[in-house]
């Protein structure tokens, strides 16, 4: 397994890395992988670097912290990560540590060897800031468990999950590859058939994972891996819930879930019943994103994407890419649809419709989906609207009715005390 880092990756830097000390290195590397500075920065520190050594000692990480490209807390967290990816690789035992392939704001991910099978195997390991945190260390098994659930081409295999001088580590398969999110945050575009392929190969990995009564309930782009041979893997099930989990649903009642570009309305309200159409709806999004090269709903705000998840209307894929097929368009439309009742009922139903797309056969169940949507709302007296802004106009109706009343009664108790005073005469 390979995590993403910015658009244009760091193979540009390895000239300028070859003469730095290894610690710089790593670094540098880990810096741009976690988002602290741009490629382009940390070329700048390095060439910085060079110059100033001639005259005086320093090491990077000072060095980036008095250009101002990183912040002093950053940095030492940043060393903090290093010095535990040194203890790491001597401390999970039947495994040889080969290297740091990524990290993420929960957890670091090392490349392996297991000894006892000899083979090449991806690590993640939590950082042991985060162990003495109960509910990421839960979280953290619950992802391996889950993902132990299943057994799928298209999901990435989970090996083994343990603790070992106070790591807590999850053992997986090793996706030599790359992320879906590494061709889309390069600006890739993806034509229409080659898209069709890498979602029908997610759809089947959901459908199996449904079929287990799991929903993934993060299904976006950099959690989508595509293997050199072509082959797509569905990874990182660390907010996969069951679905007959009623514990757990209660406990995260009104709390969104998932990651703002491609969360479901649902999702965002933190209702307690959340099934699979919620993955439909994140599979939608990515889908959308892979099409059109845009995500679904832009603002520079997360409170502010996911508001339109919930108000604004969807801009049908093919006004923004009109080459695409109007088939293709309705099945994204009918994914992304605000009720999830709206949406497909279940992947199985998907399926059907996105093979029929794939061999020129419009999609039937879009269809008859779209089509009961509409007589279903126009036959309850409803406009076609979303959820919440037919919330919203209720509560202004009632809003208005209460200052009718109220204006009512004060109109009358005027006129009484009116009467009053003059039969008082």
């Amino acid at each position: 397994m390979r995590l993403g880092t910015k658009a244009g990756g760091l193979a540009s830097l390895r000239g300028l890395m070859a003469n730095e000390t290894n610690y710089d290195t790593i670094f540098g590397r880990m810096a741009v992988e976690q988002g602290f500075c741009t490629n382009a920065e940390l070329r700048r520190s390095l060439e910085e670097l060079e110059s100033r050594r001639k005259i005086n000692p320093l090491i990077l990480k000072d060095l980036m912290v008095d250009l101002g490209y990183i912040t002093s807390t950053q940095a030492e967290r940043l060393k903090t990560s290093i010095k535990e990816s040194k203890a790491v690789a001597h401390q999970i035992p039947g495994y040889k540590i080969l290297g740091k392939i990524g990290a993420g704001a929960m957890a670091i991910v090392y490349k392996a060897r297991q000894l006892s099978l000899n083979r090449i195997v991806a690590i993640k390991v939590l950082p042991k800031r985060f162990s003495e945190n109960r509910e990421y260390v839960e979280r953290f098994y619950k992802e391996g468990q889950a993902a132990a659930k299943l057994n799928h081409s298209n999901i990435v295999q989970a090996f083994d999950v343990g603790e070992a001088g106070g790591y807590h580590y999850f053992v997986m398969e090793y996706v030599e590859g790359k992320t879906l999110y590494d061709d889309l945050s390069a600006g890739k575009v993806f034509a229409e058939d080659k898209a069709l392929d890498i979602i029908i190969q997610l759809a089947r990995a959901l459908n199996h994972a449904h079929s287990c009564g799991l929903i993934h309930r993060d299904v976006k782009p950099k959690n989508i891996m595509i293997n050199t041979a072509g082959v797509v893997k569905l990874a990182d099930m660390g907010l996969a819930r069951a679905t007959a989990d009623i514990k757990a649903a209660q406990t995260e009642a009104g709390k969104a879930y998932g990651t703002p570009y491609y969360i479901a309305p649902e999702q965002i309200r933190g209702q307690i019943d959340i099934d699979g159409r919620a993955d439909i709806y994140g599979l939608g999004a990515t889908f959308y994103h892979m099409l059109t090269g845009r995500v679904p709903f832009m603002a520079e705000d997360p409170s502010d994407v996911m508001r339109k998840h919930l108000r604004e209307q969807l801009i049908p894929p093919d006004h923004i890419n009109t080459s695409l097929s109007a088939g293709i368009s309705e099945v994204i439309e009918v994914m992304m649809a605000k009720r999830k009742n709206d949406r497909y009922s279940n992947v199985e139903e998907l399926l059907t419709d996105l093979d029929a797309v794939r061999n020129g056969r419009p999609p039937l169940r879009a269809h008859k989906r779209f089509d009961v949507s509409i007589l279903g709302q126009l036959e309850n007296g409803e406009t076609i609207e979303d959820e919440e802004q037919v919330y919203r106009e209720e509560t202004i109706t009632r809003y208005r009715v209460a200052v009718l009343i109220l204006g009512t009664v004060a109109a009358v108790s005027i006129l009484i005390i009116l009467l009053l005073i003059y039969s008082s005469r």
